[in-house]
């Protein structure tokens, strides 16, 4: 395997495209490991079809119980909990997981945003994910400007049409890239 990956996904957004992700290092050869913060029957919308298509390669989430374990082992954490739609403090299984990654010696990348923050002020309610590496999705989050480590802006194919309804204006900033790294947070602190 090109690497030991624990992809902790949550039942929003972010968790669904935490599990494509999932499937993405799967099939380059990583060995991977899931970990949802609530039972995957419960789940629906895009994580429970991310999660289906997974079943299709015999991949399963992993029994949370296994979660210590696999967190410590991992050469990778990817924090896929909770993304923009952040309503109050991470509470039950989603603040343990966030805990266990704060702990852990294992790299961490935030996909789109550290769960526990919120995307638009920065503020955290709660327990945060202290990430080594942020990969935020479409646009850079406002409420980005604090958070510690390598910052990343990922092309998730939004067509500027799109933009442009929302009375965004932009200029093509991706180029022929899918991704752009943005800075380092130097002394940032969550």
């Amino acid at each position: 395997a090109a690497g030991r990956v624990v992809v902790l996904a949550g039942a929003g957004g972010n968790g669904g495209g935490g599990i494509a992700c999932a499937r993405h290092l799967h099939n380059h050869g990583f060995d991977v490991a899931i970990v949802l913060d609530r039972d995957a029957a419960t789940l629906t919308g895009a994580p429970a079809a991310q999660l289906a298509t997974l079943a299709a390669a015999d991949l399963a989430p992993a029994n949370p119980d296994e979660a210590p374990g696999l967190v410590r082992r991992a050469d990778l954490v990817v924090d896929a909990l909770i993304g923009y739609s952040l309503a109050g403090a991470p509470r039950g299984r989603a603040a343990e997981l966030i805990a266990l990654c704060n702990a852990s010696a294992s790299r961490v990348l935030a996909l789109d945003v550290p769960s526990g923050l919120d995307a638009t002020t920065g503020e955290t309610p709660g327990i945060v994910v202290r990430p080594d590496r942020t990969l935020t999705l479409a646009l850079p989050k406002t409420g980005l400007a604090r958070v510690p480590g390598d910052l990343y802006l990922a092309d998730i194919g939004i067509p500027p049409e799109v933009y442009a309804r929302l009375g965004i204006a932009l200029a093509p900033f991706f180029g022929s890239a899918y991704w752009l790294r943005l800075g380092r947070q130097v002394g940032a602190e969550l």
